[in-house]
């Protein structure tokens, strides 16, 4: 398996950073009230300077003067002034305030500020009201800046981290990949001598009580090579689905695995409906036969049967294995990678959990009936598509 630093990096980078901006809601929750609290002290405080100046300019006029007066207006702030009926004798607000108690008040997004005046001593006026719009709008967005800003710079640093953390990993795995390479092409060299040498000796001088075991434990350490084969390659390779024959193709394997169930005096029937055929790619294809088979025979009792069914279903195809083995403690992890039912048996646990990946991303549906002790049963079904 190919070991990518930067996918890594970036993965846990963007979890730790995921993770410190919701640690931080509560305390930028807090942060937010505070600086709206503090927003709303100071519109209030500007309210009342704004109507103290205003009430300011009006003592500073003299109406003996002749000239007119020219009310204060201020950049952002608006005012008017009211009788004692709550009637406008002179407004610049934009909304009509929803009450004239004299103090601070809100009405949408408006602030503003009502004070009490002398009773006609500026222009007839009871009532002066300065306001403000709210904007909040600027602290949300600061608020989020920051968020989005530290969970940025979390990420960075958590990338660069991760990255640097994960080079001796990358290295190590690049390594065991190399490894594992090399001992596949240094296995398939004398497996293929041992299978060749042993029908060659077989053809010679007969065969013999040793002969099917060498060829059978060939075979079975042939289908672990196949299946390492299929794990190394499997990211780098297109699989192109073809035409097969699986009729055919069923026979062929059973007569591969004969031998193998012969070292156990199993006996495989079959009941293969001839003429079958699915689009599949082979080297997928063989992965879910052979490792059906190999598992059915390996936890089958000696001198038991196991059975191979292939018959047309709507829709598709269905291929079954059953078998009068052992069963399963535990038929829901039989696709967990490693995981084995007997670890006396041999093999690395990595075969059905093949199986299972080439079954979810063919959409082949997998059905499984177990009882311990008594056996299994494998089936599954190809769709048309």
């Amino acid at each position: 398996m190919i070991f990518d630093r930067e996918r890594f990096a970036r993965k846990y980078a963007l979890r730790y950073a995921a993770l410190i901006a919701v640690i931080m809601l509560v305390p930028l929750f807090v942060y937010t009230q505070l600086m709206l609290s503090i927003n709303e002290a100071k519109i209030r405080k500007d309210l009342i300077e704004r109507a103290r100046h205003i009430v300011l300019q009006m003592e500073g006029y003299n109406p003996q003067s002749g000239e007119a007066f020219h009310f204060p207006r201020y950049s952002g702030y608006e005012a008017g002034l009211y009788d004692g009926n709550m009637r406008q004798i002179f407004s610049l607000l934009s909304f009509t305030p929803s009450t004239f108690t004299p103090g601070y008040h809100e009405h949408g997004e408006w602030r503003y500020y009502v004070m009490k005046l002398p009773e006609a001593r500026y222009f007839g006026a009871s009532y002066l009201i300065v306001s403000k719009k709210h904007n909040s709008a600027m602290i949300y967005a600061t608020v989020l800046a920051v968020i989005v800003g530290i969970a940025g710079f979390l990420f960075l640093l958590t990338w660069m981290v991760f990255k640097n953390f994960a080079r001796p990993f990358e290295v190590l795995n690049a390594q065991l990949d190399s490894f594992i390479k090399d001992s596949m092409h240094e296995i398939n060299t004398p497996l293929a001598i041992i299978q060749l040498n042993a029908d060659l000796f077989a053809r010679k001088f007969g065969t013999n009580r040793y002969i099917p075991r060498i060829k059978a434990a060939a075979k079975t350490l042939a289908t672990i090579y196949n299946d390492m084969d299929y794990l190394i390659k499997n990211e780098r390779m297109a699989y192109v689905k073809e035409e097969i024959d699986f009729s055919k193709f069923l026979h062929d394997r059973v007569d591969y695995f004969k031998e193998v169930a012969l070292l156990r005096d199993i006996d495989i029937e079959t009941d293969i409906k001839e003429g079958v055929t699915i689009r599949f790619n082979p080297t997928k294809l063989l992965r879910i036969v052979d490792n059906t088979l190999s598992n059915a025979i390996k936890y089958s009792h000696e001198k038991g049967k196991v059975r191979v069914e292939l018959e047309d279903v709507e829709g598709g195809v269905r291929f079954i294995v059953r078998d009068e083995g052992v069963g399963m403690k535990e038929p829901g992890r039989i696709f967990e990678r490693y995981y084995r039912e007997d670890s006396l048996k041999g093999g690395f646990g990595i075969g059905l959990n093949i199986v299972k990946k080439i079954a979810d991303e063919e959409g082949v549906t997998i059905d499984i009936a177990s009882e311990y002790g008594k056996g299994s049963t494998f089936s599954y079904t190809f769709y048309n598509k």
